[in-house]
């Protein structure tokens, strides 16, 4: 209309208003609730499964997140159901109700939902008063599981009491540094002076799972820098910086815990089934039991960043040998307690290769029959060939219902730590719900 009565000068003008606070907080609120009708929708046309979690954000304020991943569209979706605030105690009931609530609100059934994620935590997993307990009262089907991603975490925990000292030690000299802003100024300059890729050191922090690996990885790499800083300013640390035996142990830490960085960052992303993460748990156990096999031996190619400072200062295997075999032990013992073979692997073979796996004993022989049924179909190779494994099994659903249930409920039984994959689960709270619901929901209509 300005255009029309005034000329294209003044409409410009008019254009370049911005809008008002509440107009912009509206328009955030509208797209967020379109998000989120969406997103409701999609998971009412199936079955679906949970993962939740609560921690504190930086305002002291207990929030519970709930992610949940369905099948739409013939694909796997995980996408943040909600994000509420926890107004009072954190236990289990607590939980049950904020999440009960939410469920009947949005009109989602307990019927249609196959499994829970959680951490290990009591209020979690109690048999009595924790989330599980009450779930189960209202829903017993469902089956619960301990976050594979956690329990790695919680395996990868166990250190040797002298390796302990070296970790704890390495995170003094950190602190001495990053603790006081002039000193990392100082250090960030020396660094910059000599040319270095890195600038400064990071802080070690329990919440972060892949704190230890990279924080003792940055301090390993930046030795000789951190030992002329705290040799400037007289700090009784440098002494160790100095000493082969302490730094071998720094060494050998930084590569174990790089590996085990590695395991947890494999087992995260879309998508992943309890079969892949199986696999590449059972895995890295037969690695670190040849690990320990080639140590006894004196051999360390395996950790090449120990390997080459220990040929540069001409040291011998012999002096860390002990110390890296009982750590080695003793993180197997851990993930072995985390993580028992209580069901052979073979057992998934048939959902991996249903057309070379035409026989399963664990399964019922109407299913056995059903699966013979589908390995000879060379039409449903074609598009298994064509499709991931779990679009796959989506698309065989109508004609063979009880091989795609029991297929898609090793989907369901597990969901990624998307939480893990946040920049911390502490930074949830500074995030409004329309800021969350447009971050992690389908892309508005």
């Amino acid at each position: 209309m300005s255009h029309a009565m005034h000329g294209h000068k003044l409409a410009s003008e008019l254009e370049s208003v911005p809008l008002s606070d509440g107009t912009i907080s509206r328009r955030i609120t509208d797209m967020a609730q379109d998000i989120k009708s969406q997103l409701i929708d999609r998971v009412k046309k199936g079955k679906y499964a949970l993962q939740l979690d609560e921690s504190t954000d930086v305002s002291n304020c207990a929030q519970l997140l709930v992610f949940v991943r369905y099948s739409f569209d013939g694909k796997l979706n995980e996408d943040l159901l909600f994000c509420a605030p926890l107004e009072g105690t954190c236990k289990g009931e607590d939980m049950f109700t904020k999440l009960d609530n939410k469920l009947k609100k949005e009109g989602l059934s307990w019927d249609e939902c196959i499994g829970v994620c959680t951490d290990g935590a009591a209020a979690m997993l109690g048999k009595k008063k924790g989330l599980k307990a009450r779930v189960l009262q209202v829903a017993p089907h469902i089956k619960f599981m301990h976050c594979i991603i956690h329990r790695e975490a919680l395996a990868s925990k166990t250190l040797d009491p002298e390796l302990k000292i070296v970790l704890e030690t390495a995170i003094k000299m950190i602190n001495h540094i990053k603790s006081r802003p002039l000193n990392t100024r100082l250090f960030a300059t020396l660094c910059n002076e000599l040319g270095l890729q890195h600038e400064g050191l990071l802080f070690h922090t329990e919440v972060r799972w892949l704190s230890r690996g990279n924080v003792l990885s940055r301090l390993f790499e930046l030795r000789d820098e951190v030992r002329l800083f705290l040799m400037e300013h007289g700090s009784q640390l440098t002494d160790h910086l100095t000493d082969p035996d302490w730094l071998t142990r720094l060494a050998n830490l930084s590569c174990i815990f790089d590996r085990l960085n590695g395991l947890n960052l494999s087992l995260q992303g879309e998508n992943t089934s309890i079969m892949s993460m199986s696999d590449k748990i059972r895995a890295f156990k037969r690695k670190v039991d040849r690990w320990t096999a080639r140590v006894e031996m004196g051999r360390i190619d395996m950790f090449p960043e120990l390997d080459e400072f220990m040929e540069e200062n001409d040291l011998s295997v012999h002096i860390v040998k002990k110390s890296i075999t009982t750590h080695l032990q003793a993180l197997l013992e851990h993930f072995d307690k985390y993580f028992p073979e209580e069901t052979a692997p073979e057992q998934y073979d048939w959902i991996r290769s249903p057309f070379t796996v035409t026989t399963a004993s664990h399964l019922s022989a109407c299913m056995e029959d059903a699966l013979v049924e589908l390995s000879c179909d060379r039409t449903l190779e074609t598009d298994f060939n064509s499709k991931t494994l779990a679009e796959f099994w989506i698309s065989v659903e109508r004609e063979h219902p009880q091989l795609s249930k029991a297929a898609m409920d090793s989907y369901f039984s597990v969901m990624k730590q998307l939480i893990a994959q946040t920049k911390s689960v502490r930074d949830v709270g500074q995030l409004g719900k329309a800021e969350l619901f447009i971050q992690f929901a389908p892309t508005v209509t």
